[in-house]
């Protein structure tokens, strides 16, 4: 499977993931934040996208740096998760709507400064995105993408391979993902950019330490659509009694430690 050819759709992937995708991801760091401000200037007049925002983990953190943020997810659950949260951090200048890639170019969402995404971008036919883009992102402006990183740039935790070992166990070695199995793909964000208008790409990277109790790392293997409640159906409850009691075992203390990186990757015109 590609990116550009997906056999299951976001309503699928993510609908039971949104309520532990919003409490348990990882933040970005706030370094990453501070790039985007001086680089771009950003003092409260600029319109921002984030195109396949979830519950809003970068538009909520963008929002008090921007004028308006509009926020596109193809998923209600998610866009619901997001206007609850913005509502609780009285955040009103973010416009959540339905839609995804594939309908960016009909959505009239008008020009904006920066289009931001985290995750969401492996999922997309990226080439085409990022020829769309170059029709709204104004002069000056730039495509920034936020991970924790490609697979394999950071030395798994350990306790990862006790997650692992246990959700075999329940859903078998392969990703599951929706309706087909999940894989990255194999040419990296960065070449993809440096092929597109978008030509001159820079990256850069933060690490830091988290460390987690056995519930937020739960809450964490809920909100992977490969994990999700959905997947796990009427074994979730086992799937969490069985987890809980190895990481235990793994890790008496209850305390999880792990690298974390942000990584933005920078794309603008020539």
């Amino acid at each position: 499977m590609t990116s550009s050819t997906p056999s299951y759709t976001p309503e699928e992937l993510f609908a039971s993931t949104a309520p532990y995708y919003a409490a348990f991801r990882p933040r970005y760091a706030p370094e990453f934040y501070t790039l985007l401000t001086d680089r771009f200037r950003l003092d409260g007049t600029q319109r921002v996208l984030d195109l396949g925002a979830g519950p809003g983990i970068i538009a909520l953190d963008l929002a008090p740096l921007v004028r308006e943020v509009i926020a596109v997810d193809p998923e209600k659950g998610m866009l619901e998760e997001g206007r609850r949260l913005a509502a609780e951090q009285d955040i009103t200048n973010v416009t959540w709507r339905e839609g995804d890639s594939t309908n960016l170019p009909t959505m009239d969402i008008g020009p904006v400064l920066l289009t931001v995404m985290g995750a969401a971008y492996h999922w997309m036919d990226r080439d085409r995105v990022a020829q769309d883009l170059d029709r709204i992102i104004e002069p000056g402006g730039a495509i920034v993408l936020a991970s924790g990183g490609a697979p394999g740039d950071l030395e798994p935790a350990p306790w990862r391979q006790v997650v692992d070992e246990v959700r075999t166990r329940y859903l078998g070695p392969e990703r599951r993902a929706g309706s087909g199995t999940y894989s990255h793909p194999k040419e990296r964000h960065q070449d993809v950019l440096a092929r597109s208008p978008f030509s001159q790409v820079g990256t850069t990277r933060w690490d830091h330490t988290l460390t987690r109790t056995v519930d937020e790392v739960i809450g964490w293997v809920f909100s992977l659509s490969y994990s999700s409640p959905a997947q796990l159906g009427k074994k979730k409850d086992a799937f969490e009694r069985d987890l809980r009691e190895a990481l235990l075992a793994f890790a008496p203390s209850g305390r999880f430690d792990e690298v974390i990186r942000t990584e933005a990757v920078i794309a603008t015109r020539p």
